[in-house]
């Protein structure tokens, strides 16, 4: 598997372990999570939220004048990692062929880190600041769409300039129909090597307390706990509260889950609850979804497979979307801007949060899973994939701890050779150990909110593709 920057920052969190410490999921804005940088908090639907960096900081919203406190700066910590994978089996292809699946990936990081940190006792000196009397125009969107906003007060900067390498490939050993398929004698395959530079100064990982802004003043909360709006003159209803828990609140209150509940000891909470919650809202987003024009379903199918390779381009379109701002890009990105700005049947909210769903989900996912994804479209994979994974949440979303389960032979039938390779480490890459000449795992429950994100990630796609299914999905090869 290559080690992309997101899985990076995100192990060295755990190693971390520090509390509320979060990681920094791209690169291109990983110099925007430094210290007393604002960010805009949203949700993620039924996965997490995500922090978007406003390109501000606090002290250019303050009067100016004031003193700035000092920040402190810890000694450099070497971070070294190195991690391989290797599935291999010999499986039977539908009578018609048989051959060998593998994959093999490998990657890897030596990295320095120091954290810059603002103490809360140094927090003090800009408590109860007047804020300048004109603010920029996110502050106004904010608050006329409740946004909170946070403030960067420790971060986990590299001390000097370093790379992450690797290299991921899946094999297929070919024979009868197969040979000629891939039009080779012996394997066939795609490998990609993995070479990104990571500049002195990137922010891994950060800490963040939440601003409230009243009266013209802004204080800082002890934490990022949400006790307070950031805007607490503009309340928060209940249509405001992303579909997930709008629903949960809907279940709860007419206790339709109470003839669920399983055995104590089983489960934390009743059973099923955040999965019917998840179901539904995918469900939901899906139907909104299917009921799009084809011509407009086309061009977010079209541009998204464009997209899927890249991470900075998606999370670069999130953040226009996320801060409304529809102004110019390039390539894919800038036909579903483009498709936003027209006047046309399709209600312009209804379309951007479609959209924003679908990237969230997107974004939770690791780089060499967003590659899997673009060649499950192409393979058809999709409608086989979908089925799969839920089964595997709807099983085991209740459970806490480490339990075996056994995937279904029924839904692992129709994914054999190339496509169940390609399955299996869409599933290792979300935290699940898989051997291909085995269904049996153990669910892990870190495994849930990237297997959440999978699934919905899968069911958007696949009702893309099935609204494009007159004309099939042409990749060129940089796409992949």
């Amino acid at each position: 598997m290559g080690y992309s920057f997101d899985r990076a920052s995100k192990d060295v969190v755990k190693k971390l372990q520090g509390r509320d410490l979060r990681p920094v999921e791209c690169l291109s804005d990983a110099t925007k999570f430094r210290l007393f940088h604002i960010l805009q908090e949203t949700p993620r639907s039924g996965w997490e939220t995500e922090d978007i960096p406003v390109g501000f900081t606090l002290l250019d919203l303050l009067e100016p004048n004031f003193p700035v406190p000092e920040p402190e700066v810890s000694a450099p910590k070497p971070f070294i990692h190195v991690q391989s994978t290797d599935l291999e089996a010999n499986l039977n292809v539908a009578d018609i062929a048989r051959g060998g699946v593998g994959y093999v990936g490998y990657g890897g990081y030596n990295i320095e880190v120091q954290s810059t940190s603002i103490p809360n006792p140094k927090l003090e000196i800009l408590q109860n600041r007047k804020l300048l009397d004109k603010l920029p125009t996110f502050m106004k969107f904010c608050r006329m769409e409740r946004k909170n906003l946070y403030v960067v007060t420790e971060a986990y900067e590299v001390s000097k300039d370093t790379m992450l390498t690797g290299l991921s490939s899946v094999n297929l050993l070919v024979k009868g129909f197969f040979k000629q398929l891939f039009k080779v004698r012996g394997k066939a395959g795609r490998s990609e090597k993995y070479s990104i530079p990571i500049p002195k100064g990137s922010v891994l990982a950060y800490k963040k307390q939440q601003l409230v802004i009243e009266n013209n003043t802004c204080v800082i909360l002890p934490s990022a706990t949400k006790k307070k709006m950031t805007f607490p003159d503009r309340p928060l209803k209940l249509y405001d509260l992303p579909v997930t828990l709008r629903y949960q609140e809907e279940v709860i209150e007419t206790g339709s889950w109470i003839d669920d509940i399983d055995p104590i000891g089983t489960i934390e909470e009743p059973a099923n609850l955040n999965f019917m919650c998840l179901q539904h809202e995918v469900s939901e987003q899906t139907q909104l979804l299917a009921e799009l024009s084809k011509d407009v379903q086309e061009v977010v199918f079209s541009s998204f497979l464009h997209m899927l390779s890249d991470r900075d381009v998606l999370y670069d379109l999130m953040k226009m979307l996320e801060l409304n701002q529809l102004g110019h890009m390039d390539g894919p990105g800038g036909k579903i801007l483009d498709e936003l700005r027209k006047d046309s049947s399709t209600p312009h909210d209804v379309l951007k949060d479609l959209n924003l769903y679908l990237l969230q989900a997107l974004l939770v996912l690791s780089d060499t899973q967003l590659c899997l994804l673009a060649q499950s479209v192409k393979m058809g994979l999709l409608p086989h994939q979908v089925e799969l994974v839920k089964s595997i949440l709807q099983t085991n979303f209740k459970y806490s701890s480490n339990t075996p389960f056994t995937l279904q032979p029924q839904l692992l039938a129709p994914l054999q050779g190339e496509g169940l390779a390609i399955t299996y480490e869409l599933l290792e890459e979300c935290g699940l150990k898989m051997e291909l000449n085995n269904p049996r795992s153990t669910w892990d429950l870190e495994a849930k909110m990237p297997l959440s994100a999978l699934y919905g990630s899968l069911s958007f796609l696949q009702q893309l593709q099935k609204a494009n299914s007159s004309s099939k999905p042409s990749l060129s090869p940089g796409y992949i």
